[in-house]
């Protein structure tokens, strides 16, 4: 979600496998700012990817830190729980849970009961992000940008999911927003509101800032992921939040 895979021009020397855009939020921060940019943002990463892990021979996020920052953004959890896999398992044709090895995976997907057991885990993880950050750079603005909204509001359509995927779906976004708020406010850290500023630009939107379900397409955003205005917006919302 901060990486902007798709979006380009695609950011010079990013990782393979990383989506890194040069249009992403952090280089239009940086770029707003006159800051030098150190950007480890990683698709699919996890809190795992932030704080011990490596990522397709990437390390940690956390070891770019070295103490000298003035700002440190930060955007994770969903992978934890699964959020944007939901939400694409559940695009899917319905022939497709019956296929072997794949139906596996999206049937184990699609359980709310293993997406109720990550939500359950997953602001412990975001509250050790806060403290290590915190830690690590005790000099800078430690700010969680949440996640902009994808889904509709309740009782508006949001094809090819069904009514019962999308009220999923909105309660991990907004459990999802609730716990980042409140391991921010617990760490010393601060929120960047982005899922309430953009609850108007949601993916079935009129002018969107995120993408629907579908395949993949090169040359443009991932889906269910932030568009190119999409990014301009947290940029803003980043910047003014700075004053």
């Amino acid at each position: 979600m901060a990486a902007g895979p798709g979006i380009k021009p695609k950011a010079r020397g990013a990782p393979f496998g990383s989506g890194r855009s040069a249009a992403n939020y952090p280089h239009l921060v940086a770029q707003r700012l006159g800051l030098v940019l150190v950007d480890v943002t990683f698709s699919g990463a996890t809190t795992a990817h932030v704080l011990r892990d490596e990522q397709r021979g990437a390390p940690p996020q956390v070891q770019a830190l070295d103490g000298s920052e003035y700002l440190v953004t930060v955007t994770i959890g969903g992978n934890d729980v699964g959020y944007v896999p939901y939400l694409m398992a559940a695009g899917l044709p319905r022939f497709a849970s019956s296929i072997p090895v794949l139906g596996r995976a999206v049937r184990e997907m699609l359980d709310p009961a293993n997406r109720d057991a990550a939500l359950a885990e997953v602001g412990a993880s975001l509250r050790a992000v806060g403290q290590e950050v915190r830690r690590r750079a005790p000099q800078a603005r430690v700010l969680f940008v949440d996640y902009l909204t994808l889904l509709p509001p309740v009782g508006s359509p949001a094809a090819p999911l069904s009514p019962a995927e999308a009220d999923t779906g909105r309660r991990i976004a907004d459990t999802l927003e609730r716990l980042t708020a409140t391991a921010a406010a617990e760490t010393g850290c601060e929120v960047v509101a982005a899922a309430d500023a953009s609850r108007g630009h949601h993916a079935w939107s009129a002018h969107p800032w995120t993408t629907r379900p579908g395949l993949p397409l090169p040359g443009r955003a991932a889906p269910l992921h932030p568009n190119a205005a999409g990014m301009r917006a947290v940029a803003d919302l980043i910047v003014d939040g700075i004053g």
